[in-house]
């Protein structure tokens, strides 16, 4: 049987005419800060994988364990966590954890902890790896898997999910069977978004990788934190613009064990410090922005 072939490509969107959804408070703009918890559940011949992660600072691939790229990642929950729960303490709003369930299951401290702090804890996988890796069997197990060990830690399953690169032309359709409220699985826009799945109406919140911290490795587009603060400011401000009459939302990507350095941590706290000072934000977690598009555009 052939697979399902992916659906239509929509070049318009809302296009001239957006939805009249307005944010609490006469927010101009929802900001989701989403921290990408994967730590522990990236591939490593340490924990008995067939080959080591190769994507992060140190390149230089290695065909036996590698203690090297392991630590890298180890200083996420180690160090890089506290430094940015502290920052949001601090400063305010609420982010989303998107989380790797087996991440969660290695260290369930953390994303407890991110949860009593008032964050939304959502699922990214069962391993850092990507959906087109897997055939449809294995991705629904995944899923599920996911859901429920999110769910054991943290008292309540996971309602959004984001694939690493690229979905599967089922990964949509599993989420709803899975009971999802949302994926972030497109890059189109800069509104959320309604799909079709299987007839019922499917939430979409669009992510970015240009406001994203990986970009400090994976192009070098960012060689410091001040110019990774410098372009999501000015992305906020433009944003900010467009939001006087169009529902606009600003997505951050941050991960622990890149914004949690030292020497680029900084960038989050300006970030914070900016929105607080132009005004205007709503700085809410995923789950947050989903629920309240849901009840202001599904009558």
């Amino acid at each position: 049987m052939s697979p399902p072939l992916p659906p239509p490509r929509d070049f318009i969107g809302h296009g001239e005419h957006p939805p009249a959804v307005r944010w609490p408070g006469a927010a101009r703009v929802a900001v989701s800060f989403v921290v990408n918890f994967e730590e522990g559940a990236e591939f490593s011949m340490t924990d008995g994988d067939a080959r080591n992660e190769g994507i992060y600072e140190v390149i230089d691939p290695q065909p036996a364990p590698d203690r090297c790229i392991d630590s890298h990642f180890e200083y996420g929950t180690r160090v890089a966590y506290w430094r940015i729960a502290g920052l949001f303490a601090e400063h305010g709003g609420h982010y989303t954890l998107s989380s790797c369930g087996r991440a969660v299951e290695r260290s369930p401290w953390l994303p407890r902890h991110a949860s009593a702090q008032g964050h939304e804890v959502s699922a990214h996988g069962w391993r850092w790896e990507k959906g087109t890796d897997l055939d449809p069997e294995q991705e629904s197990a995944a899923i599920a898997r996911t859901r429920d060990t999110i769910a054991a830690v943290v008292g309540r399953p996971p309602v959004g999910w984001h694939t690493r690169s690229n979905a599967t032309a089922h990964t949509r359709s599993l989420l709803a069977r899975h009971g999802f409220l949302y994926d972030s699985d497109a890059y189109n826009d800069d509104t959320p978004y309604d799909v079709l799945v299987d007839g019922r109406p499917h939430l979409v919140l669009p992510y970015a990788f240009d406001t994203n911290d990986m970009q400090f490795q994976n192009t070098q587009r960012f060689g410091t934190g001040e110019e990774f603060a410098q372009y999501v400011c000015a992305a906020y401000d433009w944003l900010w613009r467009e939001g006087a009459d169009t529902p606009r939302m600003l997505s951050v990507g941050l991960h622990l064990r890149m914004i949690g350095r030292p020497g680029r941590i900084g960038a989050l706290e300006r970030i914070l410090q900016h929105i607080a000072t132009r005004g205007g934000a709503w700085v809410a977690t995923r789950e947050q922005i989903a629920r309240h598009w849901i009840a202001a555009t599904r009558q």
